[in-house]
């Protein structure tokens, strides 16, 4: 089949020749007619088998007719990771040259206004993460009611992740008679309820056994150590084996062992890169962008990465930890043997890992072989596995002793300490009394002490004279009665003891800035007498 017998549109089929692509891979094949006639799709396939250019290319041919307005785009399409949505971008711009469409990338990581400006001038597509997507909307930048089409890429992942409430509130958003599409490569319990909750009589393209690995692609298994020096140098001696590596994806559960990972491995001579969730985006883009150029052979990641990196030509997949989840390990190895290419997956196992790979076996339906290494590196594994870790530092000001020393959080050593000998020795044992000769006791005795004279009795005291006897209180006599007072109105006004004591108390509210004058001698300014008259008023009058 071909892609004419599609239905596509003229100019679509135009971009799709200019991009080199020739025959649809069955998911694209059995998707993209009833995409055409708006029918909602759920698609099941596996990792690498072509889903984005199954909603891509359709989604083109319809919105050729009609245009954007502002803050209200057509079509939406979610994405779990920034990596993916910045593909399905790529994919939007080597497929669409021809029909002069905006793309709206709302994604984390990156400023908030440009992307507002974006969607104000008029978006056709909208590419969001479910969380930038809803941030946009609660500012009132953007409105959903306009979507014609929506498409959820990834939906296990999104399980994963914990983005379906965010999935169920956002289509509660969209109008009722949008056009969904659905796609995962698994299908949970949770991913089942979601697609009978939005999609309305679903066209089912299953091109594969839902959970199943591509069959271009090796798996291999490698007993290894649980020490992590030991595991590290069986990463290292299985990467020595593998001469055809082109570039390959080397896989950890955690950030830390991303970064211990790639220290490790930089510092035996391994041309290594690393690419987890706390990168910003900016070095993230970058370090992707190294990779797929060839400048970086290995990529060391975590699960964040495990969905979206859309790399064509990576040829070999390590896992240097099991994935506790079942599903993740599909998605990993998906990386290698895209579009038909042959690829090569080895997975690290220990003692304690074992029940994670017997729950992925039943889940891809297959028994791995293990893949054996030489004597040589069985050796060297032993040996490094039996080195003993290295104490720890903590580094920094802290560790040092002395003034400003931080000596919170060390251990004590409880090791025995080495007993300087001073010559002289302490002992535990009970001391032993030790007798000295006569002679020795003799001498040194103490002379004995001379007999105290006898007490004379003291005479006996005189008995002390009776006292006698106090003679008898006369009788008091009898009180005389008071006389009664007068009455008030008879009584004579009772006289102010104390002016001057009013005077004293006047005169400490008084300022100390102006001191009162002594006016003892002042004449009395109520009335003049003949001691205080005034010289002018005492002079004769002179008869006319």
């Amino acid at each position: 089949m071909q892609f004419s017998e599609l239905g596509l549109s003229p100019r679509t089929l135009e971009a799709v020749t200019a991009a080199g692509y020739t025959t649809p891979t069955p998911i694209q094949a059995e998707a993209i007619p009833p995409a055409l006639q708006r029918r909602d799709v759920m698609g099941l396939a596996q990792t690498g088998s072509g889903k984005t250019a199954a909603f891509v290319l359709p989604m083109l041919s319809l919105l050729e007719k009609g245009r954007a307005r502002a803050r209200m785009p057509r079509t939406l399409i979610l994405e779990p990771t920034r990596e993916l949505a910045d593909q399905v971008r790529e994919a939007f711009e080597t497929l669409g040259k021809l029909h002069n469409l905006s793309v709206a990338l709302l994604i984390g990581g990156v400023a908030f206004e440009p992307q507002a400006l974006k969607i104000d001038r008029g978006a056709d597509v909208v590419i969001a993460t479910p969380g930038r997507l809803l941030d946009h909307f609660e500012r009132g930048k953007l409105l959903l009611n306009g979507i014609d089409m929506l498409v959820i890429d990834e939906a296990d992942r999104m399980l994963d992740m914990g983005f379906i409430p965010d999935i169920e509130r956002i289509c509660k958003l969209l109008p009722f008679t949008r056009q969904t599409m659905f796609f995962s490569a698994t299908m949970p319990p949770e991913i089942q309820r979601l697609t009978t909750a939005f999609l309305h009589n679903p066209v089912r393209v299953e091109v594969s056994r839902p959970s199943s690995t591509a069959e271009t692609i090796t798996q291999m298994l490698v007993k290894v150590p649980h020490e992590q020096k030991g595991k590290r140098e069986a990463l290292r001696q299985l990467l020595k084996t593998q001469t055809n590596v082109k570039n390959g994806i080397i896989f950890a559960n955690r950030k830390t062992t991303v970064a211990l990972l790639e220290k490790s491995l930089a510092v035996h001579g391994f041309n290594v890169g690393a690419l987890h969730g706390d990168m910003d985006q900016s070095a993230r883009l970058k370090t992707l962008a190294g990779f797929r150029n060839n400048e970086i052979t290995f990529l060391i990641a975590s699960d964040v990465a495990a969905r979206g990196l859309d790399i064509p030509e990576v040829s070999h997949v390590f896992n240097f930890d099991v994935p506790t989840h079942a599903e993740d390990y599909v998605h990993r190895i998906g990386r290698t043997g895209r579009a038909g290419r042959e690829g090569a997956a080895f997975t690290l196992v220990t003692k304690e890992e074992a029940k994670y790979w017997k729950g992925i076996e039943q889940l891809i339906k297959k028994e791995v072989p293990y893949f054996e290494l030489s004597a040589e590196a069985e050796a060297a594994i032993e040996t490094r596995g039996a080195e003993p870790d290295r104490p720890r530092r903590d580094g920094g000001r802290g560790d040092r002793e002395g003034r400003g020393g931080n000596r919170r959080g060390r251990e004590r050593d409880h090791r025995p300490r080495e007993v300087k000998d001073h010559g002289e020795r302490a002992s535990m044992e009970p001391a032993v009394r030790v007798e000295r000769p006569a002679v020795e006791a003799e001498a040194t005795a103490p002379a004995p002490r001379a007999e105290r004279p006898a007490r004379t009795e003291r005479p006996e005291r005189a008995p002390r004279p009776e006292r006698a006897e106090r003679p008898e209180r006369s009788e008091r006599a009898e009180r005389t009665e008071r006389p009664a007072r007068a009455p008030a109105a008879a009584q004579q006004p009772r006289q102010d003891k104390a002016p001057r004591e009013r005077e004293q108390r006047a005169d400490r509210g008084r300022t100390d800035r102006h001191p009162q004058r002594d006016v003892s001698d002042a004449p009395d300014h109520h009335s003049f007498t003949e001691h205080n008259m005034p010289a002018f008023l005492t002079r004769s009058v002179k008869a006319e």
